[in-house]
């Protein structure tokens, strides 16, 4: 499949969204200077390059674009975990802050000098140099230095979200070797950190002095972007406006991006207000998730007379996961048998039909839709050996194969019952009075946490819809869950503290997954707060596989170990799924404007407001 071509493609980060990374490669030559370093091979684009493929060298400047977030926001420091942040400063690549080096989204993993000029490495990969450009500026005209790149690189490490601290422990030395130089010497052997190195957001170290970043707030971050914040309305919304003295508004890497003028972010109390203001041309742009409402609802004036496209665009990227995650912390779900039975007692395709049309096909694997996808039967050749060490503590189907059951036309699935009780009775639960209790009595009892604003791919009404489907069919397994609602801020505290039993769980994944995954599915997260790890599993079997994705040389090597990390995560049956769309469904102002060459990721962070641009009607 095209964006397999490791040699000639990268990737982008995730996600969904927080940060995707990736396993690094080997490069071909020795230690020089080079203008991009890519995970595999070479970088697509060459030096002397003048523009990203997917962008539009000629698009014009200027006018405003009006998104639309979902909840609330407290702070203006989306790089710790305490506060409630406005995440477009995090998501939106280049927004705001910049890092030494940017993505490509048109290659599985590419990165080019931005702040930097030029990157060197070993063949090794155990140490890596940046050479910052001499011209890079904050937003107040002041120069970056080595003494802000360093500083911003061991405050994220030591006070940042946990994204940031897991890298830096890996990390044995950094000092300036030069003017404008930065080293950094690694005490562990991953090819990847030499590029993860360069994706650190650069902050100014004047700004920090005598505050401590720790803590969340309000003060607005003074970066390197090509935009500055304009104007805040605490919880309600912020704008960005674009600054005519961004110092690399020439560089090739930006050429057709940062069109707009200004970019506004309104926030809504949910997802039904957010399409409710759009209708009313209050927002411009809508990602519809749901293909049946993509083809019943888009019917409204705006739409009939031209004013709103539609727009589908495709892309190559995994499917990710998501759907209703299961907490192994709570002991009820520590057995895989009870987590297999309610997923048999999900029934999909009622669901799919009921929201969908079931247009849209299920998420069958972490990495779906994908050549990174564990294939169906049982594990063969390389991947079969990586998983051997671990076969008598994986779980059923890791090896052998594994899928999901169907589900049946019917709201409720006599076939997934029927399966579900035989498992809980295998599991020491059965129905007495009505109830499911285990031997000594004690109910099957659990609490479905929901965020009132909705997730960033559905909509509260949407879950709320899947939940109910859900719930009546476990009253006939004799479960009576209890369903919570919180807003934002409440649910973002309980979830980082993984103070749920179930929830609605979304994560993106890339085409180049590598050290961000341990922060997914590492063991660590059971107890350290703050991670994506929200299932509690613990799997040496996972955290090999993620070490192996490290140290692979050749493109066969690493999608072995990613295939098996797939393996281990599906049968572990952590999370109950629901389904994906191969395209993603843009509706926006007719104004409104993309290139036609669009990257591999797709609707990806630096694709939307980043490549588009404003332009009158005829």
């Amino acid at each position: 499949m095209r964006f397999f071509n490791i040699s000639n493609e990268s990737a982008i980060w995730r996600a969904l969204a927080f940060g995707v990374c990736v396993a690094a490669m080997p490069l071909a030559s020795a230690a020089d200077p080079m203008h991009a370093i890519a995970m595999y091979g070479e970088p697509a684009l060459k030096p002397g390059f003048t523009h990203l493929p997917y962008t539009n060298p000629d698009a014009p400047k200027g006018g405003t674009i009006r998104l639309a977030e979902s909840g609330t926001f407290d702070s203006l420091n989306p790089w710790i975990l305490m506060g409630n942040p406005v995440f477009p400063i995090f998501t939106q690549p280049g927004l705001l802050t910049e890092s030494l080096m940017m993505r490509s989204i048109d290659e599985p993993f590419s990165l080019y000098g931005l702040l930097a000029e030029s990157v060197e490495t070993d063949p090794g990969r155990t140490w890596v140099e940046f050479t910052l450009r001499p011209q890079a500026k904050f937003s107040d005209g002041s120069p970056v230095t080595v003494e802000d790149v360093m500083w911003s690189y061991e405050t994220l490490g030591t006070k940042g979200h946990p994204r940031y601290t897991a890298v830096w422990s890996k990390v044995a030395k950094m000092e300036q070797t030069g003017p404008g130089k930065i080293r950094f010497t690694f005490n562990t052997p991953d090819r990847e950190l030499a590029l993860l190195m360069g994706m650190r957001p650069i902050l100014k170290k004047a700004q920090w002095e005598g505050k401590d970043f720790s803590q969340s707030g309000l003060m607005p971050p003074i970066g390197t972007g090509p935009y500055v914040i304009d104007k805040v309305d605490p919880g309600r919304a912020i704008s960005f406006r674009r600054n005519p003295d961004y110092w690399g508004r020439d560089l090739p890497v930006n050429k057709g991006l940062h069109n707009f003028d200004q970019i506004r972010f309104d926030y809504f109390g949910d997802a039904n207000a957010m399409f409710e203001a759009f209708k009313a041309g209050e927002t411009d742009v809508w990602r519809e998730l749901v293909a049946a409402r993509w083809d019943r609802d888009f019917t409204f004036p705006a739409v009939r007379e031209g004013r709103v496209i539609k727009a589908e665009i495709p892309h190559e990227r995994p499917s990710g996961i998501m759907g209703l995650v299961m907490n192994t912390r709570n002991p009820v779900f520590a057995d895989w048998r009870v987590r297999q039975a309610l997923i048999d007692a999900f029934n999909y395709r009622f669901i799919n039909m009921t929201l969908s049309g079931g247009k849209d096909p299920r998420i069958t694997s972490y990495f779906a839709n994908s050549e990174l996808a564990m294939q169906p039967g049982p594990a063969t050749g390389r991947e079969a050996e990586l998983l051997a060490p671990f076969a008598a503590d994986l779980p059923p189907g890791t090896i052998e194969g594994y899928t999901l059951p169907e589900g049946g036309d019917r709201h409720i699935d006599r076939k997934g019952i029927r399966a579900a009780l035989d498992l809980l009775a295998q599991a020491g639960w059965t129905v007495q009075e009505g109830e499911l209790r285990d031997a000594q009595g004690r109910p099957f009892a659990f609490e479905i946490l929901l965020n009132q604003s909705g997730s960033a791919m559905r909509s509260a009404s949407e879950t709320r819809q899947i939940v109910d489907i859900f719930i009546e069919s476990l009253r006939n397994l004799g479960i009576k869950p209890q369903v919570t609602l919180l807003d934002s801020a409440q649910y973002v505290q309980r979830t980082n503290n993984y103070q749920f039993d179930m929830t609605w769980y979304e994560r993106g994944l890339s085409l180049s997954p590598g050290n961000e995954q341990m922060l997914y599915w590492g063991s660590a997260g059971v107890k350290k707060t703050g991670t994506r790890n929200w299932m509690g599993m613990n799997s040496p079997a996972a955290e090999a596989m993620i070490a192996e994705m490290g140290h692979a040389e050749t493109q066969d090597d690493y999608r072995a170990a990613v295939r098996a990390l797939d393996r281990i995560l599906t049968a572990g049956r952590y999370v109950i799924p629901v389904s994906y769309s191969r395209i993603s469904r843009l509706a926006h102002k007719a104004e409104l404007h993309y290139p036609e060459n669009t990257p591999i990721y797709g609707d990806w962070p630096g694709f939307m407001p980043e490549t588009w641009w404003y332009e009158e009607r005829n």
